[in-house]
């Protein structure tokens, strides 16, 4: 794949659709490739989360956090562990090649890099992240009566 194609792949993913050009041409050259083979683990369930990944190739099976359920696979332009691009944490889960694939792997480090030089993609960053919790948080507010006595 070349640049325009990576580029192509990162624009379509998650957070990264609200960058320019230069700022996605920033993440992959900065960005760490990594090829799998299937089988491969991309992590682990509790290993310490050091960035995001994006499926620039391939398929990846992420595991439920809980026994029971089924894997979400992750294929082109799918991001796989936002927080994990902006804070170092553990990783609830863990995530398998399902065939061969390539993902490209964004440190918080980089990421604050990237946003800083781009302030605009930082804002309309920040708008969707904060209209995804006011979606999350009315939704914990529909189900409270729930979880409430009568």
């Amino acid at each position: 794949m070349g640049l325009d194609d990576d580029i192509a792949i990162l624009s379509a993913a998650p957070l990264f659709r609200f960058m320019g050009r230069d700022a996605l041409r920033l993440l992959c050259f900065a960005a760490e490739r990594r090829s799998l083979a299937a089988g491969d683990v991309l992590y682990a369930r509790d290993e310490r989360a050091d960035g995001g990944f994006v499926v620039l190739a391939g398929a990846i099976a992420v595991a439920p956090r809980r026994a029971g359920g089924e894997p979400v696979v992750a294929g082109p332009s799918a991001l796989i562990g936002r927080l994990s691009l902006f804070l170092r944490g553990e990783r609830p889960s863990e995530a398998r090649a399902s065939v061969p694939s390539e993902v490209l792997r964004i440190t918080p480090t980089l990421m604050r890099r990237v946003l800083q030089e781009f302030p605009d993609a930082a804002a309309a960053i920040e708008a969707d992240l904060t209209e995804d919790l006011v979606a999350f948080t009315r939704d914990l507010d529909g189900v409270r009566p729930r979880f409430e006595g009568p």
